[in-house]
């Protein structure tokens, strides 16, 4: 698999069904807000609170092949935080034109017939680090060597049984967690460091 680590940041706006995320795009510094993110189907929370960051950062550069134990490759989103992915992500894969990322922040795929695949899946999901999720379980993962990867879709399960995000996780692929806007709201969460009398 070619590890390419690009992603064209397009500034395309999240589609439908994204107006329980906050509005705080552009925000350089972390602000006093955070953001808890629950169940739709259930409402428990499926996430601590989290700051928002202004896009999603580009993968950690990993020599996963080099790695002396397999395992996930370093988180994409540092914890604590959360960002907005504005591209496909996920399933359904479908043939494209010509090569390129069949994800953002993931490698070129190709199909049986050596056809490039692309993402024709859902925009806006909540990208986090996958060690910041609460009470998920794995349903369904595609074939992968060490870990889960995205291309089969949604493949965390809530506590309820209601599918809500896609892990990928495998040593080749980038570390993270999206939670579909679909199945989850966020909740505006008090600052640690805010005075609750206030």
């Amino acid at each position: 698999m070619e590890d390419q680590r690009r992603h064209d940041r397009a500034g395309v706006e999240p589609g439908n069904g994204q107006a329980a995320v906050p509005d705080s795009a552009g925000v350089e510094e972390a602000s006093a807000e955070t953001t808890v993110f629950v169940c739709v189907a259930c409402g428990a929370a499926l996430t601590g609170p989290l700051k928002r960051l202004p896009a999603v950062p580009e993968a950690p550069y990993y020599e996963w092949w080099e790695a002396e134990e397999m395992g996930p490759s370093p988180t994409t989103v540092p914890s604590g935080h959360y960002a907005i992915e504005t591209e496909p992500y996920g399933a359904p894969l479908v043939v494209a034109d010509v090569p390129g990322p069949v994800m953002p922040r993931r490698g070129t795929h190709f199909n049986v017939h050596g056809q490039p695949l692309v993402s024709q899946g859902p925009r806006g999901n909540i990208v986090i680090d996958p060690d910041d999720a609460r009470g998920l379980e794995t349903r369904h993962v595609s074939a992968a060597c060490c870990g889960a990867t995205p291309t089969g879709g949604l493949n965390q399960l809530c506590a309820c049984g209601t599918l809500v995000a896609t892990l990928s996780s495998d040593c080749c692929l980038p570390y993270e967690l999206h939670l579909s806007p679909d199945h989850v709201r966020a909740l505006p969460s008090p600052s640690p460091h805010s005075d609750p009398s206030a």
